[in-house]
């Protein structure tokens, strides 16, 4: 065989092992994303299972074969959130705004996890950031100043709205309730001759002590009194506009009181601020079917019931 034959040759079994080589890795990279989609769709059916825990699992095993994959980041953050481990919930939904910091879903989520610290100024400023993309977000960024106790924000904010022709119903009750807030009455109904409750009163009167209130919230729940139960939960949302467990009172009182409708603006609101309370949720679901029920809200109604539903089944 000449030197030529053999020249030949080799070029042949050269491009013979390149190739082979070169199908190998597409049969390699091809077995990766398979597992990394096995090991993915696998999380999201454990985190649905609220099998949290077991979906990071999942997930760091996705990590290993794409270090860099945003949805990955996201579910990571997801996960933790439900956790209740912030701090790396934060982590993950940073590292996934980096690389797309305009991805609503993205600052959406970086928003729940600062609320569900009660880190509201701080949740504002993303928040913003969402209104800027999308106008139809202004919603949450009203509800967000009530919450930091920014209520001429608030209520700057619900002017440009108006201003704008954008009103949407639960504006319409963030402003109702801004404008009953500037209303509380003065008038209080004569006090029973208690001199338990009549000391609990004088206290909170100099205190302002939250125990205190709701000492005297329970007194009134018990005895039936909704009128004061209604005046002095409204008046306390003045101080302590967060309390969720004053909107229920408030909200209790109201459809006792046959004022459906006032009962839902204050309990729509009001349940905006139970965070990871499944018990307090489902009194205001129950409180709201209440309402709609009694105003022929059969939409409304089953609406509640499923949500009800849902929190059953989940918890």
């Amino acid at each position: 065989m000449n030197l030529k034959n053999l020249h030949n040759i080799f070029l042949i079994v050269i491009g013979l092992c390149s190739c082979f080589s070169y199908a190998q890795n597409i049969d390699n990279q091809e077995l990766q994303n398979l597992k990394f989609q096995e090991h993915f769709f696998e999380a999201l059916k454990q985190s649905k299972t609220n099998n949290y825990s077991k979906a990071i699992e999942d997930l760091e095993k996705c990590a290993a074969i794409d270090t860099v994959n945003l949805a990955v980041d996201f579910e990571f953050s997801k996960n933790y959130l439900l956790l209740k481990k912030y701090f790396e919930a934060e982590i993950f939904i940073d590292n996934a705004l980096e690389k797309d910091p305009k991805n609503q879903h993205l600052l959406k989520h970086k928003v729940s996890i600062l609320k569900a610290q009660r880190n509201f100024s701080d949740a504002i400023e993303i928040q913003k950031k969402l209104v800027e993309l999308k106008p139809i977000y202004t919603d949450e960024l009203v509800l967000l100043y009530i919450q930091n106790r920014e209520f001429d924000n608030a209520e700057n904010l619900i002017a440009e709205i108006e201003d704008k022709a954008l009103t949407t119903l639960k504006i319409r009750r963030f402003k109702d309730y801004l404008t009953n807030r500037k209303k509380l009455t003065k008038t209080v109904k004569k006090q029973p001759e208690d001199t338990n409750i009549e000391a609990l009163k004088n206290s909170y009167k100099e205190n302002k002590d939250f125990k205190t209130l709701l000492k005297i919230l329970s007194y009134e729940l018990e005895n039936s009194l909704f009128e004061m139960l209604h005046l002095d939960s409204k008046n306390a949302l003045e101080l302590f506009p967060a309390q969720p467990i004053l909107y229920k009172l408030n909200g209790y009182a109201l459809n006792k009181l046959k004022k459906y409708n006032e009962a839902i603006n204050v309990l729509t609101i009001g349940i905006d601020f139970v965070i990871d309370n499944p018990e307090m949720e489902l009194n205001f679901y129950n409180e709201l079917i209440i309402s709609h029920k009694s105003l022929n809200n059969t939409e409304e109604v089953l609406k509640y019931k499923q949500k009800i539903a849902l929190l059953k089944q989940a918890n």
